[in-house]
């Protein structure tokens, strides 16, 4: 060990950061004793409750604490010596290097603490020379503000001179209340923002100021507690937030008020990032449990964070003047009954014309499992103006919570007025219930467009026993959206039953129908073969037919241009078929890719019937909720349709619809496609031989799937004046023509057609 402390070129500080667990903290430099180590937590000077070691040791030591400070904290570490002589060198007397080398590291020491509080002192640059930084004597500065004059030394101003500048070109001096003034904070007047202070008061005094001034106020970071009612008059410009209100008043009251009643117009206000929270959650019961009322607001902006906990969440209301002109953006609205309640108080004031961006009103899966819940209401007081108009709502998100739980409803929109042209765009409903829209008023001219909805197609607008109008209509995109396009018909057949064409004894067709089976004889690979105008095992009903044994149904289109379709359907779970060929009709299997895709269900290869199929019944198919279906650019023709494969069902109706640029042809009739016709005509050259006086001549002509039964009909080509024809069928595929002489003189027609006319029964 050396005889001294070597005091070498260290700082006389260290600083850590606690984790909560250490309790030992070293320091690098030397101190004469422990009483020397100054120990500070978070800036506060700690006087025991540790011990250190290492005192007179060069390389320096360390303190352990009896107990580890808090996770977090700052601990400080420094040396601190009492500046004083202790001892003193005699005249004559002996000069011991140790006591000398002792006195010398004493002031080394003393010295480094200095220059350690020195760096962190205001002093001039070492390239200044002159200048004065001594303040002036205490009543000189005395309420007066500190600053430094045009030779940059120090002087005291008078708090309302104008000397101060802002540094930009063109900037005018203005006092020290001046520029502060620019910005009015509630911490100004005392709000603390600690969630545990009461800071109504300085919150209320803070919106006086700001109407009384004319300012916005602004509310910083926290959550400012209130156990009063706050009102910001509409005189003040407008607020802005970046905490949160925390009402914890009385129930049965607003929370926040903006904007005066009467005939006040609140104009040109902007509003941002209001945040308005209920301490306890209410219990939807008091309409009165308010959280942000907006009044009389117009021309403005209103920016909407978050409003939750309360029975309504805010309400935009008219009261004595109108509510109107004004943009909304919403963001989380919350565990409130009704989430945005837009409202008229009299007669005279309105609430017209406001748009809205967004919102999320959601309702916690577990909050209220029995009562209904609402996500935007349009209402009135009694007498009041009822006929709101042109309210327009993008992308509001409902979350409502309220399907699974029996006896209760979920909606969006809950209309007790005469409201016109409400607008819903893009709308998502999830744990909603039904509809999409309750109406119980002369509500019209309303529009909902549903962009996703967990119930599917289930959202109708609810018309109660007091609705007075027919309300508005529902545009459904989801599960939807590749049909709402597809609005010019391609074909239609509204009954099957009035449809049905009985080929033969055995065998059914219909108009505009092919038919077809999931198991065609031999190896057929065109169009042409899998097409039949009839086949077996179809069964009528009174109101269609029942699809069995592997029988399918569909429309023969044209698809070269066209590859967008979307087929609708009154059936009971029918299964989507699509058989696909290129554009010399031969067939397209599943070698060369997937060649359909379908809306809201995927679709398979069946290898036996040589076609693509849902992979699910539609369980929900009608004629007003399409399937969609995309074909590939090698489809050139398509049969589209529905078979039968898992269960027997009953088919009512059918229509296909496309994409409105292209107007595919129907292929039926032809004579390569002999499907979807009960009138067959066929004609053949005849030379009739000379007729004598009542006599008569026959002929036959092939009528490929003319059956006895069947009306038939016959003509010539020639003038036959005196001459009947008649037609009938002897034999499956023949039809005999006779033609009977009433002239009373025989009678020669000369070479001609004959032709004739079948319609099957």
């Amino acid at each position: 060990m050396a005889e001294h402390i070597r005091i070498g070129d260290v700082a006389p500080r260290v600083q850590y950061v606690a984790d909560g667990a250490r309790t030992d903290f070293p320091f690098p430099f030397p101190v004469f004793d422990a009483q020397d180590i100054e120990l500070r937590i978070d800036g506060v000077t700690v006087a025991g409750g540790f011990a250190v070691a290492g005192a007179g040791q060069s390389e320096g030591g360390s303190v352990t604490l009896s107990a580890p400070p808090a996770t977090g904290s700052r601990v400080t570490l420094r040396r601190r010596l009492r500046v004083e002589r202790n001892s003193d060198f005699q005249d004559n007397g002996v000069l011991r290097a140790r006591t000398l080398n002792d006195e010398l590291d004493r002031l080394v020491a003393v010295l480094q603490e200095q220059r350690d509080e020195i760096g962190s002192a205001i002093r001039q640059d070492p390239g200044e020379l002159g200048g004065s930084l001594v303040l002036p004597a205490r009543g000189v500065r005395a309420n007066r503000l500190l600053g430094f004059d045009s030779a940059g030394d120090v002087t005291a101003f008078p708090r309302d001179s104008g000397l101060l500048t802002s540094p930009f070109p063109g900037a005018v001096p203005r006092t020290v209340e001046d520029k502060m003034a620019e910005r009015l904070s509630a911490r100004d007047f005392g709000a603390r923002g600690d969630a545990t202070t009461d800071d109504g008061p300085a919150l209320q005094a803070a919106m006086n100021a700001a109407a009384a001034s004319g300012k916005t106020l602004f509310i910083g970071e926290g959550s400012f507690r209130t156990t009063q009612p706050l009102t910001l008059p509409g005189a003040a410009a407008g607020l802005v937030m970046r905490g949160a209100i925390v009402y914890a008043g009385p129930a049965g009251q607003t929370a926040l008020t903006i904007g005066d009643g009467g005939t006040a117009r609140n104009a040109r206000k902007l509003l941002t990032g209001l945040t308005v929270l209920r301490a306890t959650q209410s219990d939807w019961e008091n309409e009165a449990d308010l959280g942000l009322l907006l009044r009389n607001l117009d021309a403005s902006v209103v920016e909407l964070r978050e409003i939750a906990g309360f029975t309504i969440g805010i309400r935009t209301m008219g009261d004595g003047r109108g509510f109107e002109d004004t943009t909304l953006i919403l963001n989380r609205i919350v565990n409130n009954r009704i989430g945005l309640d837009v409202h008229a108080a009299t007669a005279a004031a309105w609430n017209t014309s406001i748009r809205y961006y967004g919102g999320h009103f959601a309702v916690g899966s577990t909050l209220h499992p029995t009562k209904d819940r609402f996500g935007i209401r349009l209402s009135a007081a009694p007498g009041a103006y009822v006929a709101h108009n042109r309210h327009v709502f993008d992308g509001p998100n409902f979350e409502l919570n309220a399907r699974d739980k029996p006896g209760i409803v979920g909606i969006p929109f809950l209309c007790e007025v005469n409201s016109r042209a409400i607008l819903g765009r893009a709308l998502r409903m999830e744990g909603c219930t039904g509809p999409v829209a309750r109406h119980t008023a002369g509500a019209q001219d309303h529009l909902y467009e549903v962009a996703w909805a967990s119930q599917a197609y289930q959202v109708e607008i609810e018309h109660t026993a007091t609705a007075t109008r027919l309300g508005g209509v529902v545009r459904a995109l989801h599960q939807a959206a590749p049909h709402v396009e597809a609005t010019r018909e391609v074909a239609s057949v509204p009954s099957l039953r009035a449809a049905a064409i009985r080929w033969n004894a055995s065998e059914t067709g219909f108009d505009r129908l092919a038919v077809l089976s999931s198991n065609v004889m031999g190896d057929p690979t065109t169009l042409q073969q899998f097409c039949f105008p009839a086949l077996d095992a179809l069964l009528l009903t009174d109101r269609g037919v029942t699809l069995t044994g592997g029988r399918a149904l569909g429309f023969v289109v044209d698809a070269r241009q066209c590859k967008d379709f979307a087929i609708a359907l009154d059936a009971e779970a029918p299964r989507l078929m699509v058989m696909t060929f290129d554009h010399q009709m031969n067939l397209l299997t599943d070698a060369t890719g997937q060649h359909v895709l379908a809306s809201g269900q995927s679709v398979v290869w069946n290898a036996s019937a040589k076609w693509w199929q849902g992979a699910a019944d539609m369980e929900d198919a009608t004629l007003t909720r399409l399937q969609a279906v995309r074909l590939s650019a090698s489809v050139g023709y398509a049969v589209i349709g529905v078979a039968r494969l898992s269960r027997d069902y009953e088919l009512r109706a059918m229509r296909l619809s496309c994409d409105p640029r292209h107007a595919p042809a129907l292929l039926y009739g032809l004579p390569d496609l002999r499907h979807g016709v009960r009138e067959i005509v066929a004609e053949a050259p005849w030379d009739p031989p000379s007729i004598n006086a009542g006599a008569s001549a026959q002929t036959s002509v092939a009528v490929p799937g003319a059956r006895p039964g069947d009306f038939v009909q016959a003509a010539f080509s020639l003038s036959t004046t005196g001459v009947v024809f008649l037609a009938n069928i002897g034999a499956q595929d023949l039809v005999t023509v006779t033609a009977w002489n009433r002239h009373t003189a025989a009678l020669d027609l000369g070479a001609g057609t004959v032709r004739v006319r079948v319609v099957k029964a």
